[in-house]
C-alpha cells in the first residue's frame, strides 16, 4: 500500500519570484504541475504555516510543507478491453493505443479508456498521478495512435518521469502533413500555451505571455508525395497537442487534424494521421537502454500506399 508522503523545502536565492506551483515542479518530486495545483488548491501546502494560492511568488527564506496523500480507492471500473501490449514486465509496459482510446477517465469519457483496460490487466499499477491516472506516465490525444510507457510500481514511475522532464526519454512520431515541406530537417521552436480566444485548444504564444512555455518539435522529412510529406517528428519537450499546433503553425497541418487541420479533409481521413512510432529510453530498474517500435495502423499505412501510386 502506498503511504503518505511529506516533504519540506526551504526557497534558495536563486529561486525567489518563482510561482509556487512551478517551484515545486521543478524540486524533482516527479509530480506534473497540475498535479502540485491540485495538491495546492487542496490545502495539502503550507507557506510558512499558512495555505497559499498556485501563483505566489515564493520569497527566499519561505519554508514550504507539502503533503502527498495515498491515492483514494480508485473507482474505475475494470474492463475487458483487448489491449496491443509490445512489452511487458513487473516494473512496466509498453502499449500500442488505437484511435479512438482516451487514455484516461475524464469527464464524458469514464468508461472505455485505456485505464479501464489497464486495471483489468494488471493487478498493480503506480498510484503517483492519482486515483483516475494509475500507471500513466505520458499521454496520447485521443485520436493518435501509438506507443505509451505505463508504470506498475511508484518506483519506477518516480524514474521514468525523471527521465522524462530530463528529456532522456526519446519519443519519435510519424506524421502526414497537408503540403510539400521544402527542408530535409528543421526545429520549430515556439512556446504554447492555452488560446486565449478558445481555452479547448493550445496555441503559439509570444514568448513572455502568461501561460506560454517552452516548446521544441524535430523533424525531418522520411518521404514526399503530390501534395503531402511523410515526416518523422521528435519531441524536444511534451506539451498538450504539441506536434499538431507546431506543424499547424509551420504551415503543414496534419493531415485528417479536426481541430488545427483545414476544414476540408482531402484524403477522407477518419482523425490526425500522427502516430507514435518508436519510444527510446532506461529501464527504470535495471537501467538498459530499450528501444521499441510500433507498425503504422491500417487507415495510414493504406493511405501512403494511395498516395504512393498517384
Amino acid at each position: 500500500m502506498v503511504e503518505e508522503q511529506e516533504y519540506r523545502l526551504e526557497v534558495p536565492q536563486n529561486a525567489e519570484g518563482q510561482r509556487l506551483d512551478q517551484f515545486l515542479t521543478n524540486r524533482s518530486l516527479y509530480l506534473s504541475r497540475s498535479r502540485v495545483q491540485h495538491l495546492i488548491e487542496s490545502g495539502q501546502v503550507l507557506v510558512n504555516n499558512k495555505t497559499k494560492r498556485s501563483s505566489y511568488k515564493v520569497r527566499a527564506g519561505d519554508v514550504i510543507e507539502m503533503r502527498i496523500p495515498p491515492p483514494e480507492e480508485t473507482t474505475l471500473i475494470p474492463e475487458e478491453i483487448p489491449l496491443d501490449i509490445v512489452y511487458e514486465d513487473e516494473d512496466l509496459l509498453i502499449v500500442n493505443k488505437p484511435q479512438g482510446m482516451v487514455v484516461h477517465p475524464a469527464a464524458g469519457h469514464w468508461k472505455g479508456t485505456l485505464v479501464n483496460a489497464l486495471i483489468n490487466h494488471c493487478t498493480q499499477l503506480s498510484g503517483i498521478n492519482g486515483s483516475l491516472r494509475p500507471g500513466i506516465v505520458h499521454r496520447l490525444d485521443k485520436d493518435t495512435t501509438g506507443l505509451l510507457l505505463v508504470s506498475k510500481t511508484d518506483i519506477a514511475h518516480q524514474e521514468l518521469s525523471r527521465q522524462l522532464k530530463e528529456r532522456k526519454i526519446k519519443r519519435i512520431y510519424l506524421a502526414l502533413v497537408i503540403g510539400e515541406v521544402k527542408e530535409e530537417r528543421g526545429i520549430i521552436d515556439a512556446p504554447l500555451g492555452r488560446d486565449p480566444r478558445d481555452r479547448k485548444r493550445m496555441a503559439v504564444l509570444r514568448p513572455g505571455t502568461a501561460g506560454a512555455r517552452e516548446a521544441r518539435t524535430h523533424y525531418r522529412v522520411r518521404e514526399r508525395f503530390d501534395g503531402f510529406t511523410l515526416l518523422e517528428v521528435a519531441l524536444e519537450t511534451g506539451r498538450t497537442h504539441q506536434i499538431r499546433v507546431h506543424l499547424a503553425y509551420a504551415g503543414y497541418p496534419v493531415a485528417g487534424d479536426p481541430v488545427y487541420g483545414p476544414r476540408r479533409n482531402p484524403l477522407n481521413l477518419p482523425a490526425q494521421a500522427l502516430h507514435a512510432y518508436k519510444i527510446i529510453f532506461q529501464h527504470p530498474r535495471t537501467g538498459e537502454l530499450l528501444s521499441f517500435e510500433a507498425p503504422l495502423p491500417q487507415v495510414f499505412a493504406e493511405t501512403l500506399e494511395q498516395l504512393r501510386k498517384c
